[in-house]
């Protein structure tokens, strides 16, 4: 799946995810980045771990996105019985 991931840097990497864990570290590989003349460094990586505290947006194409799964969970979530 291709995702954009926005960093609080402000530098928007574009890249096929290939995992992601809990504390939402993301390994991105065949990377681009969306402003070259800015980071021009960045043309020769192909690949990268991203450190999820540095994550402000991660988008994700719309087709891939399970809405139906989103609203249920919430659904769930707002009907349960807080303790």
């Amino acid at each position: 799946m291709d995702v954009v991931v926005e960093l609080k840097n402000d530098l928007s990497i574009c890249g096929t995810l290939h995992s992601v864990d809990q504390y939402l570290n993301i390994k991105l590989t065949d990377i681009s980045v969306t402003d070259t003349e800015k980071y021009p460094h960045m043309l020769s990586v192909k690949n990268c771990f991203i450190r999820g505290s540095v994550v402000r947006y991660v988008q994700l194409p719309a087709d891939e996105v399970d809405t139906q799964l989103l609203q249920d969970s919430a659904r769930k979530e707002a009907t349960a019985p807080t303790r």
